[in-house]
This record gives C-alpha cells, sequence and structure tokens, in this order.
C-alpha cells in the first residue's frame, strides 16, 4: 500500500498529476485547491497518499498535502452516507478553503456558513452537519487565509445581501482580511473588499 510520495510532477491536468519517483510515475487524484498548490510541472511535490479500489476501474490515488487534509477526506469517504471518493474529493475541495471555518461551521450546526462560505448546498450542508458533528477534532489544521470569528460571516452576510455571488464575495473577503490584518472589524474588511468588488 502507498501511503507517501515525493517527486517530480512529470505533468498536470483538470483532475490529477503524474509524480514520477525512482523512474516510476505515478497517477494521483487532487483537489483544486491541491492541485494548484503543488505548483508547476517540473517541480517537487510531496504527498500523503489514500487508495481507493474500484470495481471497474483498479486502483486509484488520493493525494493530500497534509495529514489533516487526509484525516477529513477519510471522514467524508467513510462516515457520509453515499460518499465515494471522487465526491469525497469534491468536499474536501471546498472545506480547504478554511479547515478551521469548516470545523466550526460543522461543531455549531450552521448550515448556513457551510453554504455562504464553502459553496456546499443546503441539503449537502445538513447532511454534512448530520455525519461529522461528533466526528470532528474541535480544531483543524492552522495556516488558513480565511480570518476566523464573527467579523468575516458579517462581511459575507453584507455582501450577498448586496447581491454578490458568494464566490467572488469570498475570493474578495480573502484578499480584504489578509490587508486588514488580524482581529479587523467586519466595517473595515468590507470596505476593503468592496474596492476589489467595485468596476474598474
Amino acid at each position: 500500500m502507498i501511503a507517501y510520495l515525493r517527486g517530480r510532477v512529470v505533468l498536470k491536468n483538470d483532475e490529477s498529476a503524474v509524480i514520477e519517483t525512482g523512474g516510476v510515475g505515478y497517477e494521483v487524484f487532487l483537489c483544486a485547491p491541491s492541485l494548484e498548490a503543488i505548483g508547476p510541472e517540473g517541480g517537487t511535490a510531496e504527498l500523503f497518499i489514500a487508495e481507493s479500489i474500484s470495481m471497474y476501474g483498479g486502483t486509484a490515488l488520493y493525494g493530500f498535502r497534509s495529514r489533516d487534509e487526509q484525516r477529513l477526506f477519510d471522514l467524508f469517504r467513510d462516515a457520509v452516507p453515499n460518499t465515494g471518493a471522487k465526491k469525497a474529493m469534491d468536499y474536501l475541495g471546498k472545506a480547504v478553503r478554511s479547515m478551521n471555518d469548516f470545523t466550526s461551521a460543522v461543531s455549531a450546526k450552521d448550515p448556513k456558513r457551510l453554504t455562504a462560505i464553502f459553496g456546499f448546498t443546503a441539503k449537502t450542508a445538513e447532511k454534512l452537519i448530520t455525519a461529522l458533528k461528533d466526528k470532528l477534532p474541535e480544531a483543524a489544521a492552522a495556516g488558513t487565509s480565511l480570518p476566523q470569528g464573527g467579523a468575516y460571516m458579517q462581511a459575507m452576510n453584507a455582501l450577498t445581501a448586496l447581491g454578490f455571488r458568494a464566490g467572488e464575495a469570498r475570493a474578495a473577503l480573502e484578499e480584504a482580511a489578509e490587508e486588514a490584518g488580524p482581529g479587523a472589524a467586519a466595517e473595515a474588511i468590507i470596505r476593503l473588499a468592496l474596492k476589489r468588488l467595485s468596476p474598474k
């Protein structure tokens, strides 16, 4: 069983990368943020690996930048009803935008945060909360770019109320929060985000 790979990124496509190590190329499927984060072809990638055996397609390898990502993938796949490896990877691609915020939203049983911040449908948000509310750790991995606490949610709610789509609002808020710094008030984050969302 393959548990870890370190090697050269031979090529990348929309869903996977080929990692060459020891003269052998392994196709590894990754969620979109992780696929982008491993860098360009020719660089070096280090990935934790989970294997999934399909009845029709043989063994597939799924890659993760950290053990926390892998553990969350395993939870999606094993604890959420009707969730195979591919769907678990889709869920992970949304959750890794902020592991702390995702854990907090599930623990607080707050489906609105899961839909507004991460883009889950209302039905999926409820399903994830039901399946994971007692299984997630109290604190997820550090190093996320999204701000913590209520200021982010206040800012997100304000922007979506103004008619901005959740995806574009989230991208602007991430940049605004980084510029505003830790502990910034919602009003300051909103002002900076609106500058980014306003037509040039």
